[in-house]
């Protein structure tokens, strides 16, 4: 392997707000990059620690948007929450019954993990709360989470249409069920555990594919009786749970866009450092790998019950394939970087089984269609995928349409343009990636913000 540099992102998201970035193509890239702390996980950790009896370091805790805004959410309802240095949280939990009435409304941004998991644990408190968030997080549908914890005897009113903000009344008598979830969510899982917590019996969650299992895992870390399995989970209400240290891995899908990056730009090699390697969070890994993608793991480990491990990424050149329907489940927060590796393959690439990603942040398909239409390339939709035919990348002026995974990727996607690409409205990229650009910089790309 080439001598590379080491480069580690910044932790605080602090300064004015990036609106616009102009990416042009830029040269091989190199070195040696640690990317931030798992989102999904570094939320799970600040509630259940919130709970817990006794006080929980974290570390490795992502410093954006969304995290923080989990974070305050608890501090609202009386947790002490310290942050000693960036990346680090020491929570000083409350116990199961000890959250206190908030004052008002509780804010969650962006984040569409926090607000489903908030619905599920807040539905078993004695007091009444309500979620809002900004203006995307409330065009995002909320039904599928709020339907069945009625079914549990929550009671949460909803905007027109199932949307935020939700009105939470405190004070009901929660019972276990069994689900069977039409959609496989692991949000919507997530929600139906914490609720369970609260509620009589047990409560058990099938689905109809096996989705990420952070929260299994943590709740098990944590010292809840829980028995759990690719698909299914099943716990027993009531128990009380145990303060432990949490180890936050860095997050493979803010990894995916230099994994495609390095993959597509000749003459590059990257190394992504101790990337969380969840066996439900690895299916852009099997796809690029049957693409043709030179990645290698090295350095295997664990973090906090996480298998973790060095990534080591080559250029390669990619064939277009059509996605396993089964492998969707696995990697849908990171379709819009592979769409990006589809657009510089060797034929086309066809995606199905992905209708959940016209309800994300933005509608990622819709999104992901008309940038790389305005790049010059053929991009066919369907209601639960596209097939995206490759071509000639030229530059022009892209809309992130206010989601994260959308700017970060048009990025990537610069990397390969001939000629720069504008990418508009990239404020959210902080939500989940700060200092996205400088560590995008450090690693070869020519970004500047506008």
């Amino acid at each position: 392997m080439a001598e590379t540099t080491d480069v580690t992102g910044p932790a605080d998201a602090s300064g004015p707000a990036q609106q616009h970035w102009i990416v042009a193509p830029g040269c091989p890239l190199r070195g040696t990059l640690t990317v931030p702390g798992d989102k999904s996980i570094s939320h799970r950790a600040v509630m259940l620690a919130a709970l817990a009896d006794g006080v929980s370091t974290i570390d490795g805790f992502l410093e954006g948007e969304d995290t923080r805004a989990t974070a305050a959410i608890f501090a609202r309802m009386g947790v002490r929450i310290e942050a000693p240095a960036p990346s680090r949280r020491i929570v000083h939990g409350v116990g199961l019954d000890g959250l206190r009435a908030p004052d008002g409304p509780l804010d969650c941004g962006n984040a569409g993990t926090g607000m489903r998991l908030l619905a599920g644990l807040l539905a078993g408190q004695r007091f009444d709360s309500v979620l809002v968030g900004d203006a995307s997080l409330s065009r995002r549908p909320m039904r599928r989470v709020t339907v069945p914890l009625a079914q549990m005897g929550a009671r949460i009113d909803t905007a027109e249409g199932g949307l935020p903000p939700l009105r939470i009344h405190g004070g009901q008598r929660l019972q276990g069920r069994v689900h069977t979830l039409e959609v496989a969510s692991a949000q919507v899982k997530s929600a139906l555990l914490l609720a369970g917590l609260y509620a009589a019996g047990h409560t058990e969650v099938n689905e109809p594919h096996p989705t990420r299992d952070y929260t299994e895992r943590m709740l098990a870390a944590f010292g809840v009786d829980i028995v759990f399995s690719p698909g299914h989970a099943r716990l027993h209400g009531g128990q009380r749970l145990r303060a432990t240290d949490v180890a936050v891995p860095a997050d493979i899908s803010s990894a995916a866009f230099f994994i495609v990056a390095a993959s597509i730009v000749p003459g590059s090699e990257l190394r992504l450092r101790q990337v969380g390697l969840n066996p439900r969070r690895t299916g852009l890994l099997r796809v690029l790998r049957q693409m043709g993608a030179d990645i290698r793991e090295e350095h295997p480990g664990e973090h906090g019950g996480e298998p973790v491990a060095d990534l080591v990424v080559r250029h390669a050149p990619l064939r277009g394939i059509a996605v396993p329907e089964a492998v969707v489940p696995d990697m849908i927060d990171e379709f819009p970087a592979l769409f990006v590796a589809a657009a510089c393959a060797d034929g086309p690439t066809t995606v199905r089984g992905a209708a959940e990603l016209r309800v994300k942040e933005s509608d990622r398909i819709a999104g992901m269609a008309a940038g790389l239409r305005t790049l010059g390339l053929r991009v066919d939709e369907t209601p639960d995928g596209a097939t995206i035919y490759p071509g000639v990348l030229h530059g022009g002026c892209v809309d992130s349409h206010g989601d994260h995974r959308i700017a970060m990727a048009f990025a990537v996607a610069a990397q390969r343009a001939t000629g720069p690409v504008q990418i508009r409205d990239v404020a959210n990229v902080a939500t989940s990636f700060p200092g996205f650009d400088t560590l995008a910089c450090a690693a070869g790309f020519d970004l500047r913000r506008m």
